[in-house]
């Protein structure tokens, strides 16, 4: 596979750009309330949610979409890094789980084991979750995609999010990487020309100069990996990108070959402030 930008990419706009990168012990790593349309359902959000939702909020805040309703012209393209499951339920989970005489019984797992721990855990281990909050805090309602869980994949949420803007399918994408266990997440928000005139949008932020995404065809169980995946995995590239505009840098270049045999670089023209 492979996917450039011709002239209909080129005429898509880095409407805003958001990231968030917390460092510190387990636990909640940021505030997502002031994102939140009904906050009741904070209870159901795990770190991955809190971040992708903190991301998209700034961004979409950035390219002044951060408030009214988003709407089926709208997509939401992301990427989910790797789970986090704190310690502490793990072991609520095994101490219940194990029988008198020490082993591991399934009837105490199903039972005394999973009631154990907090009913609200699952709705917070879920990898498409944080699509679900964006969404419903944004009230989109567009195609979306949630590819799971390196950096790799985030590229083909990005290529998907091309295609779909210069086709048509959607005037507004958001394209957002989330790693829970790096506790970081960055969010592109992408749109037609044409719409951001209509709106009177701001200022955009960057354009997308270059794309290219090819893969590696392996065996993963024959062939150990060839690539690696940088720090903060999915999140990498819009964290970067969103960080590199906060800096002032003008053109921004990003090169991944991960693990799971993809390859992609993209290059960014970015606005002065």
């Amino acid at each position: 596979m492979d996917a450039r930008p011709d002239a209909a990419h080129r005429d898509l706009l880095i409407a805003g750009l958001g990231h968030v990168v917390v460092d510190g012990s387990p636990g909640s790593p940021c505030d997502p309330t002031p994102f939140l349309r009904v906050r009741k359902n904070r209870k159901f959000m795990g770190v991955q949610d809190d971040l992708a939702v903190v991301a998209a909020g700034r961004a979409l805040a950035a390219a002044g979409l951060g408030s009214g309703s988003l709407g089926e012209r709208a997509g939401l393209y992301l990427a989910v890094g790797y789970i986090p499951f704190e310690k502490a339920d793990i072991d609520r989970l095994l101490e219940g789980s194990f029988d008198e005489r020490g082993a591991f019984s399934m009837a105490l797992f199903t039972t005394r084991g999973y009631g154990a721990v907090n009913p609200l855990l699952t709705f917070r281990c879920l990898s498409n979750m944080p699509a679900f909050h964006i969404s419903v805090n944004t009230d989109l309602q567009g195609p979306y995609i949630v590819t799971y869980p390196g950096p790799g994949q985030l590229y083909l949420a990005l290529e998907a999010a091309v295609r779909a803007l210069a086709g048509g399918e959607v005037d507004v994408a958001l394209v957002a990487g989330v790693n829970g266990l790096e506790r970081a997440a960055g969010c592109v928000v992408i749109e037609t020309e044409a719409h951001a005139r209509a709106r009177t949008a701001p200022a955009a932020r960057a354009r997308l100069a270059d794309l290219a995404v090819s893969y590696r065809a392996h065996d993963p169980i024959e062939e150990p990996a060839t690539g690696s995946d940088p720090p903060l995995g999915p999140a990498a590239l819009p964290v970067a990108l969103s960080l590199a505009a906060e800096a002032g840098e003008t053109t921004f270049r990003h090169e991944v070959h991960a693990r799971d045999g993809i390859d992609a670089t993209s290059t960014w023209e970015i606005a002065r402030a």
